[in-house]
């Protein structure tokens, strides 16, 4: 019986350590791929994106997009990109919502009606035509922070007010009613890229969501929280 049970323990120690050399793995060549994001940012979206599968919550996934929130709305915060092939395919400018904050992201909610931006993991649903054209459904996974995004309208997007030109105009990019919206012209692309199954990670150094969600505690000790939180950078507690 004793053996029996170290047996147990060593599959599931040796299961451990395949699942994070896989992350390791894959973050690295995400990395490699995209050298002007934050690799901790990259780091944490492919724990949470394996998190997620290691739940059930989906058989696997072959796009990741990932948001970065702390950077401010002028510079490109988009990645997506194709996992199987490590490869980066759209490194994009991305508005955040009206209430989450002016030129930098600062406040998120998953209250409908706060016209704020949610963070966390998100995937990727239906594709349809609505008041802003070529749109791209996007289901909350994060229980508590934005699991209303279908209920939101929450929506992947091409607006006119994404553009180097408005950020360069107001200082700024123009701001959605939460919608992860993007330039005009490469909207279609990208969407056809992540519709149907894809993950879209949304980060901001957020102190609650960091320490709350549960895709930052897969086979983690009572203590993982804190870990995550230093992991990226300075947590701010900016959740509404």
């Amino acid at each position: 019986m004793r053996r029996r049970i170290i047996a147990a323990a060593l599959v599931v120690f040796a299961l451990a350590g395949e699942t994070a050399h896989s992350q390791e793995s894959l973050a690295s060549h995400l990395v490699a791929a995209a050298p002007a994001a934050n690799p901790k940012v990259l780091a944490l979206a492919v724990r949470a994106a394996d998190c997620a599968r290691r739940q059930g919550l989906l058989a696997s996934f072959h796009h990741l997009a990932v948001i970065d929130y702390s950077l401010p709305s002028t510079q490109p915060r988009l990645w997506v990109f194709d996992v199987d092939k490590g490869r980066l395919l759209f490194q994009e400018l991305v508005a955040h919502g009206r209430n989450t904050g002016e030129g930098t992201a600062r406040h998120f909610s998953n209250v409908d009606g706060s016209k704020m931006s949610s963070l966390g993991l998100f995937q990727t649903a239906d594709t349809y035509y609505g008041n802003n054209g070529y749109s791209l459904r996007l289901r909350g996974l994060d229980a508590g922070f934005n699991d209303r995004a279908l209920e939101r309208a929450i929506v992947m997007h091409g607006a006119p007010y994404v553009s180097e030109a408005i950020a360069e105009h107001l200082g700024r990019l123009g701001r959605s009613w939460g919608c992860p919206a993007v330039r005009q012209e490469v909207a279609r692309g990208v969407i056809d890229t992540l519709k149907g199954g894809a993950l879209l990670f949304a980060y901001y150094p957020d102190s609650k969501w960091l320490s709350e969600s549960t895709f930052f505690k897969c086979g983690t000790g009572a203590d993982q929280p804190r870990q995550v939180v230093a992991s990226a950078a300075d947590a701010a507690p900016s959740h509404g």
